[in-house]
């Protein structure tokens, strides 16, 4: 019997000017509610962000994406589910996030967690270097 894992994606932005809504893609972050699993990383291109922006700030830009990767986060008590959507939710800011986007993972046989785990996880590195590398 195969099992469905289901996640969520979105992807981080660098806007470095709002009104011209120009965006270079700085992240992902990736959650499943049923397998209260979550995983942000960040790849900050400074090469690829100096040609599209001049007007760039990439101290302020690295302190702002700190948000989604620390483990100190304001209300420590959410689950995954709704730190995900307190992260994701739309912004007007020089970091933005993406729609958020379903997945559908097919794993052959029932999975542990830690199964699902490392499905999504190899998921997550598949649309890492798909997407933002």
């Amino acid at each position: 019997m195969e099992e469905k894992i289901i996640y969520e994606y979105c992807l981080l932005r660098y806007v470095a000017d709002i009104e011209r809504e120009e965006f270079v893609n700085v992240g992902l972050m990736m959650m499943s509610k049923r397998y209260r699993w979550m995983r942000c990383e960040l790849h900050i291109d400074e090469e690829r962000i100096s040609a599209m922006f001049r007007n760039k700030d990439i101290e302020r830009l690295r302190l702002q994406l700190s948000v989604f990767t620390r483990n100190d986060v304001p209300f420590p008590d959410l689950t995954v589910e709704e730190r995900y959507r307190w992260l994701a939710a739309v912004k007007s800011a020089i970091i933005q996030t993406s729609p958020s986007h379903p997945g559908l993972l097919i794993h052959p046989s029932p999975v542990s967690r830690k199964d699902a785990a490392d499905a999504l996880d190899e998921k997550f590195n598949s649309l890492f270097r798909r997407l933002i590398l």
